[in-house]
């Protein structure tokens, strides 16, 4: 069995409102990334402004030490939400399947309200990046369905960490 690699990932929140005090969604995705052994990069808020939300990601893309990205909000149907285009212009690959499943195991919490979801992933110069919707229980499901398992190496038959390039230098 393959040996459990601790990743270095950043935290974003997309919001026009909440602050460090208010961020819940943003404290629960460190809770758990740190929880399951990874560790905190960076974390930041972001207004939902395309471009302020592409410099950031553009930077942590451009470190090599930091290895992945969740991004939690800014991916519904409102005026100001803009974290997919922000962001799938930098994706060198989309990960389809994220959106989808994220959608499935969504829609048995919320039911058809799933559809006005826009979570999308994708590799960008190596480094991973998760985008979900801003609510605390979407980052929860996305983490405990999706991400914890597959950004653990030990998961069989596959996982991201496998496409992590420092690991493999």
């Amino acid at each position: 069995m393959a040996d459990f690699k601790s990743l270095q990932i950043a935290v974003l929140t997309v919001s026009d409102s909440r602050t460090e005090e208010t961020d819940t969604s943003g404290k629960e995705l460190v809770g758990m990334l740190e929880s399951a052994g990874h560790a905190l990069a960076d974390k930041r808020i972001e207004k939902d402004d395309v471009y302020a939300i592409r410099a950031t990601v553009s930077q942590w893309i451009a470190d090599a030490m930091v290895d992945t990205v969740l991004v939690t909000g800014g991916t519904g149907f409102t005026g100001r939400d803009s974290t997919p285009e922000a962001l799938m212009p930098l994706f060198d690959k989309v990960i389809e399947g994220f959106g989808e499943l994220f959608r499935q195991l969504s829609f048995d919490e919320i039911g058809t309200s799933t559809i006005q979801s826009r979570a999308v992933a994708g590799l960008a110069n190596g480094t991973l990046i998760f985008c979900m919707p801003g609510s605390t229980g979407a980052c929860r499901t996305a983490w405990t369905g999706i991400l914890q398992k597959q950004l653990d190496r030990r998961t069989r038959p596959c996982n991201f960490v496998e496409l992590i390039p420092r690991f493999f230098e």
